[in-house]
C-alpha cells in the first residue's frame, strides 16, 4: 500500500517561515487596550445589538480609528502655511486613498473611513455567499470603482471569515488598474481567513481590530458578533 511521505524538517521549517513572512503586515488595532477595545465589545455584546443605530455607529467609530492608524503608512506634501500670525509649514496628504466596500455590511465601515479621507473617492462592490455548498462560493454581482492605477487601495469590510470573497471582489477589481499600495481592513478576522488572504494579497497590509478563535462548520467567526449587516440594517428574507 502507497503510503504519503511525512514532510522533511526543513520543509516544514520552510512552510512556517512562508506562513508567518504571509502575516508579516498583519496589524491588531485592539492588541492594546484603547477605546477600540470598547467600541469592538459593544459590537459584540447581544443586548447593545439592539440598538442598531449605536451598532452602526460603532463600526464607524473603528473605521475611523483603523483609517487614522493606516494613516501614518500614507505619503505627504509639505506645504507653506500662512497662519493669523506667521508663516508655517505643514503637511498636506499626498494622495487620497480609493475606498472601497462591500455591500451591505460594509457601508457604515466605509463611512467611518470616509469621515477621515473626506476627499476620497468610492467603489462598492456587490458579493455574497453561496450557501449549501460542500465549500463556500461567493458570487459578485456588482462592482463600480474609479482607475485603481497607482493609486492607494483602501478596502474594508467588517467580517473577515473565509477571507475568499475579499480575496475575489479585489480580484475582481484589478480589472480597473493595478493599485500602488493596497490596504485590507476588517473588524474582526478569523486566523484561518486573515492567513489566505495574507497568502493570496502578499502586497496588502491587513488591519484588523481583533483576531477571533475560529470558524465553525457553517464558515461563521466565533465568537464573532454575528451577521453585521442584518444587525446594522436589519434582517433580511
Amino acid at each position: 500500500m502507497a503510503t504519503t511521505p511525512l514532510p522533511s524538517a526543513s520543509a516544514a521549517a520552510a512552510a512556517s517561515t512562508d506562513a508567518t513572512d504571509a502575516l508579516a503586515h498583519v496589524h491588531v488595532v485592539c492588541a492594546e487596550p484603547s477605546i477600540a477595545n470598547h467600541f469592538l465589545a459593544e459590537l459584540r455584546d447581544k443586548e447593545v445589538q439592539k440598538d442598531s443605530l449605536r451598532f452602526r455607529r460603532n463600526l464607524q467609530r473603528l473605521g475611523e480609528i483603523i483609517a487614522y492608524r493606516i494613516s501614518a503608512h500614507l505619503s505627504y506634501t509639505d506645504k507653506v502655511i500662512q497662519t493669523p500670525l506667521a508663516e508655517t509649514t505643514g503637511k498636506l496628504l499626498h494622495d487620497f486613498p480609493i475606498l472601497a466596500t462591500v455591500l451591505r455590511a460594509g457601508l457604515p465601515f466605509h463611512q467611518g473611513f470616509l469621515n477621515y479621507f473626506d476627499q476620497s473617492p468610492s467603489a462598492f462592490v456587490a458579493a455574497y455567499r453561496i450557501e449549501g455548498t460542500a465549500q463556500v462560493q461567493v458570487q459578485v454581482d456588482y462592482l463600480s470603482a474609479p482607475s485603481l492605477d497607482e493609486r492607494v487601495l483602501i478596502l474594508a469590510d467588517p467580517m473577515l471569515a473565509t477571507g475568499k470573497s475579499l480575496v475575489q471582489t479585489y480580484r475582481a477589481m484589478l480589472r480597473f488598474g493595478m493599485p500602488r499600495q493596497v490596504h485590507i481592513a476588517a473588524v474582526i478576522a478569523s486566523p484561518e481567513g486573515l492567513a489566505y488572504v495574507a497568502r493570496e494579497i502578499p502586497e496588502a497590509n491587513l488591519w484588523v481590530a481583533a483576531v477571533d478563535e475560529k470558524l465553525n462548520e457553517q464558515a461563521y467567526i466565533v465568537p464573532g458578533l454575528g451577521d453585521a449587516g442584518d444587525l446594522a440594517f436589519g434582517s433580511k428574507l
